[in-house]
């Protein structure tokens, strides 16, 4: 961190320019404290502006680490600044995250910054579905989830992030709050049930989300089609293909997407004949579903193996109709099934949130306590 960019920002006469930035990437200890001592003095404009171009830089670029600097920004006096600062650590596995998100989407007094503790949660719950965090915040994390999506005085998009969240998960309850959340007579709400749907990696759901590729509402066709390609159902190619050329930008991108996804050949030759498009974004988003088509969909014996027989799917269909990625590890990994009913009577006591209780448990424990000393 160079003194000159230091002398800038206490000054603060003009910002500083976005490459500048990029030196708070990774920032020591004695750097963050000279940041938060800083950080209350600079105009609310400034702030937002940081923040907001610190996310932009970490999109740009995903070996820049600014969660050293939102983790500080997060606690500002600003709803704004706080949001923006939690979903620049939507990427961050620091497990000690979990009380800080949990305290932040059930004490916060806005809307949009507890509705980003819930997106942000939403890493942590994937992060439990795989067995990379222990049992204990994975359990506290959907259940402080589950108590927000079933609050019914807790706003409608808080409510509705915290279902996408749980999407993540298969523990017991959540195919019964996606059906609620789908017959809820909110479309903001049923857009979000196709999103939880889509990350489920449950094909119950494949008839409905197929059915809302058409719905006239951009959102929820943007949804419907990332659901279809996470959820990896070849009878939604067609369907996919014609949105391929939507009047909405977003949305034949996300088709692409998820055409790369589903594989196939008749996905591989719509994705072939897009890289020749006039428009040079469909033609990256052609080749880069190109790329991850080879990727899901090559010759999988180079990894794992011939495919073996997984819930009726054989090696004929595995790569016209194989699944869901997860599934298709998990067959080449030899993983045993998951047993939900064995998960929740191990969990049953975990899975019940008592908020005060985590409060006092939880909220006053030193920051710098490592993993064990939280969660133990």
């Amino acid at each position: 961190m160079t003194d000159s960019l230091w002398h800038s920002l206490e000054d603060l006469r003009e910002m500083p320019q976005a490459v500048d930035l990029k030196q708070f990437s990774g920032l020591l200890d004695k750097d963050v404290e000279r940041l938060t001592a800083v950080w209350p003095n600079l105009p609310l404009t400034a702030r937002r502006e940081l923040v907001h171009t610190w996310n932009a830089l970490a999109e740009e670029d995903f070996e820049l680490d600014f969660s050293a600097v939102f983790r500080m920004a997060m606690r500002d006096q600003d709803e704004a600044v706080r949001a923006a600062a939690i979903h620049g650590l939507v990427e961050d596995e620091d497990i000690r995250l979990v009380p800080q998100l949990i305290e932040v989407l059930t004490q916060d007094a806005a809307v949009p910054v507890r509705a980003a503790a819930a997106q942000t949660l939403a890493h942590f719950v994937l992060l439990g579905e795989f067995d990379k965090i222990r049992p204990r915040p994975f359990n506290l994390t959907c259940a402080a989830l589950t108590a927000a999506f079933n609050n019914p005085d807790e706003d409608l998009d808080v409510r509705r992030r915290a279902l996408e969240a749980l999407g993540f998960t298969s523990i017991a309850g959540v195919p019964e709050m996606i059906e609620a959340a789908y017959a809820h007579p909110e479309e903001r709400m049923r857009v979000s049930a196709v999103c939880a749907m889509g990350r489920s990696a449950d094909k119950r759901w494949a008839k409905i989300v197929t059915r809302e590729m058409l719905n006239p509402l951009p959102d929820m066709r943007y949804e419907a089609t990332r659901a279809c390609g996470e959820l990896a159902l070849a009878e939604a190619v067609p369907a996919l293909i014609e949105l391929a050329e939507d009047v909405n930008l977003e949305i034949q991108k996300m088709a692409l997407w998820a055409l790369g996804q589903i594989g196939g050949k008749q996905a591989q030759r719509a994705l072939e004949q897009q890289t020749r498009s006039d428009n040079p974004v469909l033609r990256q988003a052609a080749h880069d579903a190109l790329e991850e088509l080879d990727f899901f969909h090559g010759d999988l014996s180079t990894f794992f193996g011939p495919p073996t027989e997984f819930d009726g799917e054989s090696e004929a269909n595995w790569a016209e109709d194989g699944g869901s990625l997860d599934k298709k590890l998990r067959v080449g990994f030899g993983e045993e099934d998951f047993d939900e009913e064995d998960f929740n009577a191990e969990n049953e006591d975990d899975l019940e949130f008592d908020e005060d209780e985590f409060l006092t448990l939880y909220l006053e424990e030193d920051a710098d306590d490592d993993e064990e000393d939280v969660w133990d």
